[in-house]
C-alpha cells in the first residue's frame, strides 16, 4: 500500500512529505478558493525535481458541471490550464470533484457538460495528465454523490479514460455503505486510481464534507483499513493535520 497525504506548505511540501513519513504527497497548484492561473513556485520546483511521486487536487471553485456560463466555461479552463501544469511538476493525476446542477435544474446536463469538456479537449490531444473524477458528500444534484449519479456520469465519460478518486468520508456523508463501496465502485468505473482515506465528523448520509483522523471520526477505523486494502490504489490522507502523523502511523501498523 502506498501512503501519501495532502500537504499544506506550499513553501516546502517535500519537507513536510518527508517529517509525515508518506510515500508520495498530494497538493494544490494555486489558492483552491479562486480562480487563480497556477505557476510554478520554489516549491513546485523542488517537487518536479525530486523523485517523490505527487498527485494534484483540482481548486474547489471548479464545477464543471455548472450550466452557469459565468461558472462552466472558467471551469474548463481551468481544468486545462492545472492539467498542464500538473503534466510539469510530473504529477500522476488531477483530482477533479464531480460539480452539481442548482436545485430544480436537470442533471442530465450537467452529465452532458462533463462529457463536452472530454470531448473538446480530445479534439487538441486530451489533457496532459490523467483527470482522476472525485465522488462528494452533498447536494441532491450533484453528479458524483451517489452511485446511481456516478454511474450515469460514466456513462457519459467513461469512454474518454476518465478515471475515478474514491473518498471515504465522502461516500459516508453521501449515503453509500462503505462495506462494498471498492466492488460496486468498480463495477461502475472500472477502476479506483486513488482512495482519499479520511474519516467523518458526521453521521452517515448526513451530507457534511468533514474530515476527521482515522481512528476518531463516526466510520470505524477497520472499515476504512478495508476500504484501503480492497481498492488496491494509492492512498491519500486528507485528515486534520494534528493527527495526520498518528494515520500514518497506524495504516503502517496494518
Amino acid at each position: 500500500m502506498r501512503i501519501g497525504a495532502h500537504v499544506r506548505n506550499s513553501e516546502n511540501p517535500l519537507g513536510e512529505a518527508e517529517d509525515l513519513d508518506v510515500d508520495l504527497l498530494q497538493l494544490f497548484l494555486t489558492d483552491p478558493q479562486k480562480w487563480n492561473k497556477p505557476v510554478v513556485g520554489s516549491g513546485l520546483e523542488a517537487v518536479r525535481d525530486s523523485a517523490v511521486d505527487i498527485v494534484v487536487h483540482s481548486s474547489y471553485v471548479i464545477n464543471v458541471a455548472s450550466l452557469n456560463n459565468r461558472i462552466r466555461i472558467p471551469s474548463r479552463k481551468a481544468v486545462a490550464q492545472q492539467a498542464e501544469v500538473a503534466a510539469e511538476v510530473g504529477a500522476l493525476g488531477l483530482v477533479v470533484h464531480g460539480g452539481h446542477v442548482r436545485d430544480g435544474e436537470d442533471p442530465a446536463e450537467g452529465v452532458a457538460n462533463w462529457r463536452k469538456l472530454f470531448e473538446r479537449q480530445a479534439e487538441s490531444g486530451g489533457f496532459a495528465v490523467p483527470i482522476w473524477i472525485e465522488n462528494t458528500a452533498g447536494g441532491d444534484f450533484a453528479m458524483a454523490r451517489r452511485f446511481d449519479a456516478i454511474a450515469r456520469l460514466w456513462d457519459a465519460v467513461g469512454e474518454f479514460g476518465a478515471g475515478f478518486c474514491l473518498d471515504t468520508c465522502h461516500a459516508w456523508a453521501g449515503g453509500e455503505d462503505l462495506v462494498d463501496a471498492v466492488e460496486r465502485a468498480k463495477a461502475i468505473t472500472g477502476r479506483i486510481d486513488l482512495v482519499h482515506l479520511n474519516n467523518s465528523r458526521d453521521e452517515f448520509d448526513s451530507a457534511r464534507d468533514r474530515h476527521a483522523n482515522l481512528e476518531s471520526g463516526e466510520i470505524e477505523a477497520e472499515v476504512l483499513a478495508a476500504v484501503a486494502a480492497a481498492a488496491d490504489a494509492p492512498v491519500m490522507l486528507e485528515t486534520p493535520a494534528d493527527g495526520m502523523k498518528d494515520d500514518v502511523a497506524y495504516l503502517r501498523s496494518l
